[in-house]
């Protein structure tokens, strides 16, 4: 008898509104511990949108609203006292352009450690070390750590931003397009890394690749105008999707 997963965050009956405008429509959802899900849909989906509002970025957004319930373990994420720091840190945003800081590669690293109370140089170097490694791009930066992180590649700066993500020990990593305008190589290094950090972390992964998607993810969910059409072990809905738009898309007749 196999062990049931564990879920990490659950969504019910979700839904958002910029205005009158609803950008995610009832959507509900378990996402489990340690996992790649992916999710996938054309542009203006909801796909960026769904991630926001994991990370309560959506707070910032004027007039924005959200209905329905989100859960990290068992805990109500959109509740209007929750910790947003906290929930940051446990809930870690990667975007799809790179944005490094100004700074030298390990103050990338190193800042928003601090700022969260880590003092200890050696403490604070033994993180950086360790982030860089888990994103793979250690062996390339170890002998310039106090170059600008601007002189950087574009995958190596999305693989910093992915790094410094990872310095802040977050439970749960999302990933918005973490490969576009990447070359195949840097696309390949991405992925590598993704299939090493579920041992650790649960990740949820947004693409328009659908390639990309049937490579890196466990399972999928494909959303279409704000509404979840279809979710299930990756495998299964790519070689036999239960809804016919579900197949339109992988098959690209639209998207």
């Amino acid at each position: 008898m196999t062990d049931q997963p564990q879920a990490k965050i659950r969504v019910e009956h979700l839904s958002l509104y910029y205005g009158d405008f609803r950008a995610i429509a009832d959507l509900s959802l378990t996402i489990y511990s340690r996992e790649i899900f992916g999710l996938m849909g054309p542009s203006k989906s909801g796909k960026s949108t769904f991630l926001r509002v994991l990370n309560r970025m959506c707070d910032l957004i004027p007039g924005a609203r959200v209905e329905g319930g989100a859960w990290l373990d068992d805990e109500d994420l959109l509740a209007p006292d929750y910790d947003l720091v906290r929930l940051r840190r446990r809930v870690g945003l990667v975007l799809s352009k790179p944005v490094p800081l100004p700074r030298s590669i390990l103050e990338n690293l190193t800042l928003a450690p601090r700022l969260a109370g880590k003092k200890d140089p050696g403490e604070l170097a033994a993180l950086a070390e360790a982030s860089l490694k888990t994103a793979q791009l250690w062996e390339e930066v170890k002998d310039r750590l106090q170059d600008s992180a601007l002189k950087l590649s574009g995958g190596q700066q999305q693989r910093l931003c992915l790094a410094r993500t990872l310095a802040m020990e977050p439970e749960v990593i999302l990933l918005d397009e973490p490969t576009s305008g990447l070359d195949p190589i840097s696309t390949r290094k991405i992925e590598e890394t993704l299939s090493q950090l579920k041992k650790h972390y649960t990740i949820i992964l947004v693409s328009n690749n659908t390639k990309q998607i049937a490579r890196a993810t466990n399972r999928v969910g494909f959303l279409l105008m704000g509404s979840l059409v279809e979710v299930g072990d990756t495998q299964r809905v790519f070689t036999a999707p239960k809804d016919n738009r579900t197949d339109d898309y992988i098959c690209g007749r639209f998207g």
